[in-house]
């Protein structure tokens, strides 16, 4: 799963989800993408089941191109622990998602399996998405 290799910081605060994403908001490398309508936070796991997914279904063909990275820790106090003592531990990763961010992208394989393919993979995340294709005007 993909987490960050050393960090400055342990901890993070949380933060608000407002806005628009302007950077990583066109497709960069392939010829479809899965674009985000609404804002969330995507977790580590949720991200390596899409992958697992769009791979099994495109089998050896084409390229896929992951475009956000879990950046941010969420910590978790044990459960039936009292309030106070400071912050919990670092749990998960999560990435951040604006509406307009690409999520994922895909090259070298026909419109239908990667329509199939990023429908898919849509089930498995918690933000609304929807399917972009390089040159039509939505």
């Amino acid at each position: 799963m993909l987490s960050p290799k050393r960090v400055k910081y342990r901890k993070m605060q949380k933060g608000r989800m407002m806005g628009k994403a302007y950077r990583g908001s066109d497709l960069n490398f392939g010829e479809f993408g899965l674009q985000a309508t609404e804002c969330g936070r995507v977790t580590a796991r949720q991200i390596e089941a899409c992958r697992v997914t769009i791979t099994r279904h495109a089998k050896k063909v084409g390229k896929m191109f992951i475009r956000i990275f879990p950046d941010k820790p969420v910590t978790r106090k044990p459960a039936e622990v009292r309030q106070g003592g400071g912050k919990g531990a670092p749990e998960y990763w999560v990435a951040v998602i604006k509406p307009g961010r690409i999520l994922f992208e895909m090259e070298g394989v026909d419109r239908a399996t990667a329509h199939v393919a990023l429908t898919l993979a849509s089930h498995k995340l918690p933000v609304k998405t929807r399917i972009v294709e390089r040159g039509a005007h939505l």
